[in-house]
């Protein structure tokens, strides 16, 4: 499967942004999807990964109540819905694919850069 995540941009402190991540393949709904984010001198990190079949989430701590994260199998897109945007969560995001039969995310977009400032 490939990926294309688009959407970033700047914003300011307290506003919001949606990305999305569009897939190819016929067989979208048979993988779990997920965002991760790699800020400027870190280490990539998990953010936000969704179920292939029941729609389950699970959210890393510190964006957990302002991130959402939504797919849509009709469309072959994932979106990450942020809100409540701070500074630190400035970051190139990539959406990332794992198939059900694999163990690890082995797809990835090639990231969309969100900046949050004033």
């Amino acid at each position: 499967v490939q990926l294309q995540a688009f959407g970033g941009g700047l914003v300011q402190p307290g506003g919001s942004l949606r990305l999305s991540c569009a897939a190819s393949g016929r067989t979208f709904s048979r993988y779990y999807m997920a965002w991760f984010r790699q800020a400027p001198g870190k280490e990539r990190e998990f953010v936000a990964r969704i179920g292939w079949n029941d729609g389950s989430t699970d959210y890393a701590g510190s964006v957990k109540g302002r991130f959402t994260i939504l797919r849509d199998n009709t469309k072959n897109t994932v979106y990450l819905q942020m809100n409540s945007l701070e500074p630190e969560d400035t970051a190139v995001y990539y959406c990332a694919a794992r198939s059900i039969t694999e163990p690890t995310y082995a797809y990835w977009g090639q990231g969309t850069l969100v900046t949050v400032s004033s």
